[in-house]
């Protein structure tokens, strides 16, 4: 298997730490606001890179932290801190505004077929970690005190800079919105690892510390969680572009300062997703959440369909033209699969089966490339195998890309059977199988029939009044929610 490695620039086979276990963290969100699908664009292809090293046999054990404090507005150390923000925005506590949006995540998370990772830790469950790597920096000289706050001495590595391929744009984020100078900070590149009292008069979390009361920098949680769960070093650390500048940065540099040996081996960043003016952001006002999808008709599922598609390395466009077309796609995959006869015999040609197999793998070994991957799912549809074979392969192949095909393909039977015994005198209801409103179509459907035609405009309204439109079709009628 060989992944991107945004550390060395370059596709490096994948060689665990130890033989009996893949240690991998992810970086997860701050709970102040929905996460955005933009944001979820990178938890997908996490969630996907954890399922296939299961797949080829691997021992994950994946952390992902909650960031409940110290992330402010700007990466730079300067802003309000975001989770204040949220409370005040919502007139709730700070852990109110974590938790409900702690929930609000893993319920999207739910949706898109994401698996929980293995330990989730919020940040403020783990300040003596915290305190016991900060006290260490100061003590060996990596760490200074100024202005009543701790900070990295970036000027005393070898190199600060690890992720130097992006664009200027993408290695900015600590210049952006209107950052002012620290004049506490010996170096530009220095970042907190300590605020104090004097940061914030009226911060919401505080906790004593050998500096002071205060509360940590963003940074540190990732090191510290990260140690906490996984040891002294990582196999893989993921997160979004925008993460790679200046948080894993500085993370690199705090954790290696404190450790004195290298950390972690291999960094997946996932690509912005665009929209026509320019990278999805929460600081823009409206944003789109998984629940406006679903307003809109959408099932999740389509969107995972969208954005494994494109290769995560790529920036993706997101527009509802494209997604209508992923859905479309993902439509006539899932009755392609509802069309293969279940219970069948599961054996078939195994040279077939094998290559089929190999196929799925070779496209995924080489640096996650799903859209390859989704393509074998259709080769195996048109292989001259049972249907049985196929389906288990498919269910295979599934267990990496989560987008529920055997599921979805059996309910899409269930629905089209009920739609089927739906018929009444030559009359076929073709809709979502739910009974109730096949009972009015068939209703308004009998009253057209003796002419009363004011029963079928009434039963016409009531159906519109749920949201359900109906469309007379040869041979009898059709429904579906609008």
């Amino acid at each position: 298997m060989y992944l991107y490695n945004s550390a060395s620039h370059k596709k490096e086979e994948f060689k665990p730490n130890h033989p009996d276990i893949v240690k991998m963290y992810t970086c997860g969100p701050t709970v102040y606001h929905f996460a955005h699908i933009g944001n979820l664009r990178s938890y997908i292809m996490e969630d996907v890179l954890e399922k296939y090293l299961r797949y080829a046999g691997y021992n994950v054990k994946r952390v992902m932290n909650i960031t409940d404090v110290g992330h402010l507005t700007s990466d730079a150390d300067s802003g309000e801190d975001k989770m204040l923000k949220g409370a005040k925005r919502e007139h709730k506590s700070v852990l109110e505004i974590a938790q409900y949006y702690t929930d609000a995540f893993f319920d999207d998370c739910r949706k898109l077929n994401i698996k929980r990772p293995d330990v989730v830790e919020p940040a403020t469950h783990c300040v003596d970690e915290y305190i016991k790597i900060i006290t260490k920096l100061v003590d060996t000289g990596y760490a200074y005190l100024a202005g009543g706050n701790v900070y990295f001495d970036t000027s005393k590595l070898a190199q600060y800079y690890v992720f130097n391929d992006h664009d200027a744009d993408d290695l900015a984020v600590g210049v952006r919105e209107g950052v002012e100078e620290d004049t506490n900070k010996r170096n530009k590149n220095d970042f907190v690892l300590w605020f104090t009292k004097s940061k914030f008069e009226d911060q919401a979390l505080k906790w004593d510390s050998p500096w002071g009361v205060g509360y940590p920098g963003w940074h540190i949680e990732c090191s510290g969680i990260s140690m906490k769960h996984l040891g002294d070093d990582l196999d893989i650390h993921c997160g979004g572009i925008d993460n790679a500048f200046p948080h894993h940065t500085n993370e690199i540099a705090q954790s290696e300062s404190y450790l004195g040996h290298h950390w972690c081996n291999y960094w997946f960043h996932v690509l912005h997703l665009n929209t026509s003016g320019g990278k999805m952001s929460k600081s823009k006002g409206e944003f789109l959440t998984v629940s406006l999808l679903e307003e809109k008709g959408y099932d999740p599922l389509d969107y995972r369909f969208f954005c494994l598609q494109s290769h995560y390395r790529k920036a993706l466009v997101f527009s509802y033209e494209n997604l209508d077309n992923a859905k479309t796609a993902y439509d006539k995959l899932i009755a392609k699969v509802a069309a293969l006869k279940e219970g069948g015999e599961e054996a078939g040609d195994q040279d077939t089966v094998d290559a089929l197999r190999a196929k799925f793998k070779a496209a995924m070994d080489n640096d996650l490339n799903t859209s390859l991957g989704i393509t074998a799912l259709y080769d195996v549809l048109k292989a001259g195998i049972s249907d049985g074979a196929k389906l288990q392969l498919l269910g295979e192949f599934d267990t990496v890309l989560g987008l529920g095909i055997l599921d979805r393909a059996a309910k899409k039977r269930e629905q089209d059977a009920k739609s089927v015994s739906s018929a009444a005198g030559g009359f076929t209801v073709q809709g979502e199988g739910d009974p109730a409103i096949d009972a009015l179509v068939l209703q308004r459907a009998e009253a057209k029939k003796v002419k009363n035609f004011a029963e079928a405009d009434r039963i016409r309204d009531e159906l519109k009044a749920q949201g359900i439109e109906v469309t007379d079709v040869p041979g009898g009628a059709a429904w579906k929610r609008v």
